[in-house]
């Protein structure tokens, strides 16, 4: 080992030696969770996200669906040509209908990830309060 690593580990055994065990808990409890519930939280978010492609979806809205496409014919025929139009709408009309269903199931899904992330989060802290409320109503219940 390295003397930099040497002294670096007999830093940390020497802050960790010197801190009370009540201050590391209340490190632990206050800082390092509620930042680990945060980095958690975010990461579900811009999983969510990802998973049902909601800016892809947004940019590619008034695409054809599965890229179903008519090509116009060469020579002048009318009826041909209204029915590649009309299939075409057709197409990118049912791409968006399907598009804005996705999007709305991912926002959905967005807003429950962020309304249980929140419950998490505030109930990380409702804890101990919990705890001793527990604790009393046990008392007053076995008496």
């Amino acid at each position: 080992m390295t003397l930099v690593c040497v002294i670096i580990k007999k830093q940390m055994i020497i802050s960790t030696v010197q801190k009370n065990i009540f201050v590391q808990y209340l490190e632990w409890y206050l800082f390092d969770v509620p930042r680990a519930i945060l980095r958690a939280w975010g990461n579900n978010l811009l999983f969510n996200l990802n998973f049902f492609s909601i800016g892809l979806l947004l940019k590619t809205f008034f695409s054809p669906w599965h890229r179903y496409q008519w090509s116009y014919p060469r020579g002048f025929d009318l009826g041909k040509y209204a029915e590649a139009f009309f299939s075409n709408m057709i197409s990118r009309v049912l791409g968006a209908i399907v598009r804005i269903f996705f999007i709305l199931l991912g926002l959905v899904f967005e807003f429950l990830i962020f309304l249980i992330g929140a419950i998490i989060f505030l109930g990380w802290f409702l804890l101990p309060f919990l705890l001793i409320a527990g604790f009393l109503l046990g008392i007053k219940f076995a008496l």
